[in-house]
């Protein structure tokens, strides 16, 4: 039966057994399981197992990391549009406040403007409404006398 052993050179080399009964094979087995070589290999195959895992584990938080970073750098993206969008409403709602404020102001003359208007039509109004009793007055005048010129000569 044949040992692998690694020397210096870190190469495989093989140790004879010099006598292959099987008293002694099963010495050999017995003699490792008393130091714990067996059971040291095994915790080495689950500690390299456990190892693998965690590697494993590793890539997938990196995986899920990267999905989130990609995530959040497109709801950056799609804040900051919105965001415009909304600074451009704001923009709108200004101007639009604005030219109401304008309106309001232009409406203002032009009510002015029409009391002034009203104010000129009232006295104006006024005005011949004391031409028009100066107009009858002196028509009143000129009737009597034509009735008393009338009367008169008949």
């Amino acid at each position: 039966m044949f040992d692998k052993f690694k020397n210096d050179g870190g190469e495989m080399v093989e140790e004879r057994r010099e006598n292959n009964n099987a008293e002694e094979s099963s010495s050999v087995i017995e003699s490792s399981s008393e130091i714990g070589i067996g059971e040291l290999m095994g915790k080495r195959a689950k500690l390299e197992e456990a190892i693998d895992y965690v590697g494993l584990m590793i890539k997938n938080l990196k995986d899920k990391r990267t999905i989130l970073e990609k995530d959040i750098e497109e709801e950056s993206v799609d804040i900051k549009n919105l965001k415009e969008k909304l600074q451009k409403v704001s923009e709108y709602i200004d101007e639009e406040s604005r030219g109401i404020k304008e309106l309001a102001n232009k409406r203002q003359q032009v009510e002015n403007e029409a009391d002034e208007v009203g104010s000129i039509i009232n006295t104006l109004r006024e005005r011949l409404s004391g031409v028009d009793r100066i107009i009858d007055n002196e028509g009143n005048r000129v009737k009597k006398i034509k009735e008393s010129r009338d009367s008169i000569d008949n």
